[in-house]
């Protein structure tokens, strides 16, 4: 048991650390788009980010759903298939993210549009928009890997590929924005060599004798897309939620309060991908521990794995709410490059009510990527869907009727809360008919 909490540690901790780098991507974009552009720079990269979502969480659909099948083949010794699932993925991968860049590269103004970009903020929009998707095979490419890396017993250098390629947006954020004043096309693009930088950190792993990472260009099957999307929904749906959520907060803040009320958000959203990033670190770094016990049928060591997930997630929520109040007025200021005071009031109450719902964000983004793990797609589907699509935009909608713009904040620990309540019934109804 002790290896195995170990074990935990090391791929937790790396997997952690990877992700936040990876959300800092997008953080480091908000920090200097604000310093640089105000308000509405802000408001612009707010509208644009649930495209960035969409594309992580396809890249992430693909990169857990199959890299979770791999480690379960690999364990039961199926090494060939495994290779071609593999080749299968990376290719598929490449493809998807050429057809992102032409829609980018297409409809961008188009998607800034419907996204709700309008007036003097709608050609900042679809300039960051058409700049990221460019870039989206490198994306999609560069989750795929991370994944991959992890379970194939390599969880640093994934976490070096994912913190270089972070350190390396936040230098060239500085350089494009402020020595060669390129705006927010110099943030965009700074955030679009962000993953190149790191697939070249990445690649080392096939160079290692312990790399069992094979293409094979034969008996590739079109069927593999049934596994990755099966296994890998729960995690697509995690990952677009912070999208979802944005779009509909954007659609409501709009018609409550203009756009200084989305650009409030935009600060509380962006810390907010921060922080579900801790916890994704988590769940992800357990995920490849947890489909190797499931392949060699170790019972006790799944179960062990969960309540690990489930402690760290709850000292980490703790933590976190704690910084937020502790911080509030220092945390906005950072991104409040104007001292509007409108702004900051926004923020600041938005901030506090909905960090609330990250007391129960742990339990239900652990529960759901421990039953993915386990290929109990069903239940994790079901919590997914509930927690980033229709649990959200009900309670936005009904919250913010009832209590106008708290009530939009209120939305997110709300349908936290419910969440949660059904991944411990979920786990109850498992355990009782020893389902694991």
């Amino acid at each position: 048991m002790n290896t195995l909490r170990n074990d935990f540690m090391k791929y937790v901790s790396s997997n952690v650390l990877g992700m936040l780098a990876i959300s800092l991507y997008v953080l480091a974009d908000t920090y200097f788009i604000s310093a640089c552009l105000g308000s509405n720079g802000l408001a612009s990269l707010n509208i644009a980010i649930p495209v960035y979502n969409l594309m992580s969480a396809f890249a992430l659909l693909l990169g857990i759903g199959s890299a979770t099948r791999f480690t379960i083949l690999h364990s039961q010794k199926r090494n060939t298939e495994a290779s071609s699932l593999f080749s299968f993925t990376f290719l598929f991968g490449t493809l998807s993210g050429i057809l992102l860049c032409m829609t980018g590269i297409l409809f961008s103004e188009d998607i800034a549009s419907i996204l709700g970009a309008n007036g003097e903020i709608l050609p900042t929009t679809a300039l960051y928009l058409k700049t990221i998707l460019c870039f989206a095979p490198f994306f999609i490419l560069n989750n795929i890997m991370i994944a991959y890396l992890r379970n194939d017993n390599d969880p640093k250098l994934a976490m070096s590929g994912m913190l270089i390629g972070s350190l390396s947006n936040i230098i060239l954020d500085y350089v494009f924005m402020y020595p060669l004043n390129w705006g927010i096309f110099g943030a965009a693009f700074a955030t679009g060599l962000a993953p190149i930088i790191s697939l070249c950190i990445l690649s080392i792993h096939f160079f290692k004798k312990t790399n069992s990472l094979k293409f094979i260009l034969k008996d590739l099957k079109i069927s593999y897309l049934k596994t990755i999307f099966t296994l890998g929904f729960s995690s697509f749906i995690n990952e677009f939620s912070s999208g979802i959520v944005l779009i509909v907060f954007n659609f409501l803040l709009l018609a409550q309060a203009g756009n200084i009320a989305v650009a409030a958000y935009g600060i509380i959203a962006n810390l907010s991908l921060v922080s579900i990033a801790i916890f994704t670190g988590i769940s992800q770094g357990c995920q490849p521990l947890i489909s190797r016990c499931y392949g060699k049928k170790e019972t006790n060591n799944i179960n062990h794995l969960l309540k690990l997930s489930l402690k760290v997630s709850f000292i980490v929520s703790i933590l976190l709410i704690l910084l937020v109040y502790l911080f509030t007025g220092d945390i906005i200021a950072i991104f409040n490059s104007e001292n509007n005071q409108t702004l900051a009031n926004f923020a600041s109450d938005g901030l506090r009510i909905y960090f609330l719902g990250f007391l129960f964000t742990g339990i239900n983004i652990s529960t759901i990527s421990w039953l993915a793990a386990i290929e109990k797609s069903k239940y994790s589907s079901i919590l997914a869907l509930f927690r980033g699509f229709f649990g959200i935009i009900l309670c936005a909608f009904l919250l913010s009727i009832c209590f106008g713009i708290t009530g939009i904040w209120l939305a997110f620990p709300v349908c936290e809360l419910l969440c949660a309540l059904l991944a411990i019934f979920y786990l109850w109804h498992i355990k009782k008919n020893k389902q694991v």
